[in-house]
């Protein structure tokens, strides 16, 4: 519960700094107009062509009556725009990161100067860092995208696919969208993508806290391009906060098998072999 508190408090430290820097604010909502501009026409796409979409995926419906027709389509109709809005959720983060990836760096360094500096990342040129950050997109979304499938599948069963489902749908859907939002930092760190999953599925209440509300809110129009800013400034503070505390862990690790090496021979006779036989 303390960490899920936590990931939410990010997000909110990530809006108010982007509030106090206005002009990092405007400069980060460029990528994400442009990504909507291409969701809304996508979107609006499917919503015109569900109908023919569900009559081809339930032949066997065709001989069914009144309602029963209706009902099964109807509800084939709704959770592929259910499923379409959530694919869009999350693929929205990686489009808008990729399209953006000059203008979120630039404001993800912005914000980790502010708070005391920061690695300078790999000197890559940018279609280097355009490429690996599509192929770790990839890697994201393959695997959000085979939840994605099961979840739609498992909407079909009566009561629980309609409420419990879904909700377990977007604290994944949030997950995934948190492992996005956290590349740009990551990546500047050098953490490959697997690593990064590792990180975040060790501290799933600070991921789901951060990325689920924002899953909820990018539901809404126009949102997402107010809070994508906002949402990229929160993931780097994030991204501060963990793997320091990372590598603390890891310094205590050290630390602990050094003083358990030291004890072990505490023991023994000091000096050469020579001398102690």
């Amino acid at each position: 519960m303390r960490d899920l508190v936590a990931g939410t408090g990010y997000l909110g430290k990530g809006q108010r700094w982007v509030a106090r820097h206005g002009r990092w604010w405007g400069f980060g909502m460029i990528p994400a107009l442009i990504a909507l501009v291409l969701y809304a026409g996508a979107l609006v796409a499917l919503a015109f062509f569900a109908g023919d979409l569900a009559a081809w995926a339930t032949p066997f419906a065709d001989g069914w009556g009144s309602p029963w027709q209706g009902m099964l389509r109807g509800l084939f109709v709704a959770l592929l725009f259910a499923g379409g809005l959530l694919l869009s959720v999350l693929t929205f983060t990686a489009v808008t990161l990729l399209i953006g990836d000059p203008f979120y760096e630039a404001l993800s360094e912005r914000v980790e100067e502010s708070e005391g500096g920061g690695p300078s990342g790999p000197d890559l040129p940018l279609w280097r860092e355009l490429w690996i950050s599509l192929k770790d997109s990839v890697h994201v979304l393959v695997r959000a995208a085979a939840f994605g499938v099961l979840f739609f599948v498992l909407g079909f069963l009566p009561v629980v696919g309609q409420t419990v489902v879904p909700a377990i749908g977007f604290c994944v859907s949030g997950f995934f969208l948190t492992v996005e939002l956290t590349s740009v930092a990551m990546q500047r760190r050098g953490i490959p993508v697997r690593e990064r999953l590792r990180m975040l599925r060790g501290r799933k209440g600070l991921a789901v806290g951060f990325g689920t509300p924002l899953v909820l809110l990018f539901l809404v129009p126009f949102v997402a391009v107010f809070l994508m800013p906002g949402a990229v400034a929160g993931a780097t503070l994030l991204v501060r906060d963990l793997t320091q505390e990372d590598e603390g862990d890891q310094e205590a690790e050290v630390a602990e098998g050094t003083q358990e090496a030291g004890g072990t021979t505490a023991g023994l006779p000091s000096g050469p072999p020579a001398a102690r036989w």
